[in-house]
């Protein structure tokens, strides 16, 4: 019998802080950079985002986020035997968040790994996890994007820290019979690590470089759009599905223009695509299961849909993945 892989629930989890774009432009008046309501809206599309309070990590959202998906899936955290938390802010430089989480889930034993792909890195973790299942490494697996983008914002360039917020999203993705994942592809360009970066580490006790976000927004728009429609045709392709089977698109929630441009490039109509940037901001590694648990508890998305899910970050990474759910 062949082995596939399905989501069976859904979660999400944004700390209760929410920062709309009049109360940032306020707190960056202060500091001296001028930004306002208008300007962040006409170029992102973003009203509002999240941030995590001071002592809060990315597994602590990443674990509420767990709970909320596992009793929609209606298994216990025991019945987890693979831990995948995609992030780019972790809670220290090492253990693995998601070792971290797991803990705070009261499970042990089953294997437990972070993936860093930035804003593709749910789609690469997801990938991996049904690689897992499908080969029968593992059984039910728990799929975590979650992040703290505030800790690394430069809250003195307009041009970056209007963009992101804080949050978690999570899957439980299990073994069936019938088919869920139905293809996947992921790329990177090392070429571009510059256009995309918090160029900055960790040595003898003391920073090196410059821990705080650099993007070059214009760079990573001409990529964005091209990388993605390419990422979705190949998924489509390797599936034997047509643009016209899509009937949601979930793509990362960066940037309004780069989302209707990748839904346009696909013939979608814009009420097929789904959208939370508004109210979160890029959330990165969060912002797609982010969308996907709305969309679930909204009604939007209903077991039988055929959901294509695409990121793209630094690195430079992209990937899709293409699933009945």
């Amino acid at each position: 019998m062949t082995r596939f892989s399905r989501i069976a629930g859904t979660g999400s989890y944004l700390p209760p802080r929410r920062v709309t774009n009049a109360e940032l432009a306020a707190q960056l008046a202060e500091r001296g950079v001028e930004t306002s309501d208008e300007w962040i809206v006409e170029r992102t599309g973003i009203r509002a985002r999240h941030f995590a309070a001071a002592e809060v990590t990315s597994s602590d959202l990443g674990a509420e986020a767990a709970r909320h998906a596992l009793e929609a899936a209606g298994v216990a955290a025991s019945d987890i035997d693979l831990i995948i938390v995609a992030t780019s802010t972790p809670d220290m430089v090492f253990p693995s968040a998601a070792c971290i989480l797991q803990a705070k889930l009261g499970i042990a034993g089953c294997p437990a790994f972070d993936v860093q792909a930035v804003c593709s890195g749910f789609v690469y973790a997801l990938t991996v996890a049904d690689s897992m299942i499908k080969t029968g490494g593992a059984t039910r697996a728990l799929v975590v994007g979650a992040e703290v983008f505030s800790r690394i914002l430069d809250f003195d360039d307009r041009t970056t820290c209007v963009l992101f917020g804080d949050g978690a999203g999570a899957v439980v993705l299990e073994a069936s019979d019938m088919p869920g994942i139905l293809a996947t592809d992921l790329h990177a360009d090392g070429r571009h690590v510059n256009i995309l970066c918090v160029p900055g580490t960790v040595s003898g006790g003391q920073v090196l470089g410059q821990p705080l976000l650099r993007m070059d927004g214009q760079a990573v728009f001409r990529l964005a759009v091209g990388v993605l429609e390419s990422a979705a045709r190949a998924t489509l392709a390797k599936a034997g599905r047509s643009d016209a089977d899509i009937d949601w698109l979930i793509p990362h929630q960066a940037n309004i223009r780069i989302m209707q441009g990748t839904a346009k490039k696909l013939k979608l109509p814009m009420d097929k695509l789904v959208v939370t940037v508004d109210q979160h901001g890029n959330t990165s590694a969060a912002s797609i299961p982010l969308a996907l648990d709305a969309a679930v508890r909204s009604g939007k998305v209903r077991r039988g849909d055929t959901l294509m899910l695409e990121g793209v970050g630094g690195g430079f990474t992209w990937g899709a993945v293409l699933l009945d759910y």
